[in-house]
């Protein structure tokens, strides 16, 4: 996936078919499936949000919470040796687990190179 919309909170890719020579898209990071497509980048942008507008009003109508990308948090399963060797670490620095997989997040993401 190398382009994303954002409305809302949301997150919407942005993809081409060649066949039907048109532009489509799904809202990310829900389990809900949310789609739209356009025949142009403007009219792409247009859908997508008239998407994330219907979901939020569709939920609404439905009485239940809509559901929301990036929450905070996520499960991770690094094995048992690895899980181990951070429990430990926290320990050693007086800290959770949760402290320690944030940091080596930020610093693992802070020397990446930007996204192009």
């Amino acid at each position: 996936m190398s382009a994303l919309l954002e409305y809302r909170g949301y997150l919407g890719s942005v993809e081409y078919c060649s066949e039907d020579e048109i532009l489509h898209g799904r809202l990310e990071f829900i389990r809900d499936l949310v789609s739209y497509e356009a025949v142009d980048g403007k009219g792409l942008k247009r859908a997508f949000h008239e998407a994330v507008d219907d979901y939020l009003a569709t939920c609404e109508a439905a009485g239940r919470a809509p559901e929301r990308p990036c929450k905070g948090s996520f499960n991770v399963r690094p094995g048992p040796e690895l899980h181990r060797q951070a429990m430990l670490y926290a320990a050693q620095q007086g800290t959770n687990l949760n402290t320690v997989v944030s940091d080596a997040l930020r610093a693992y993401l802070g020397r990446q190179a930007p996204a192009a």
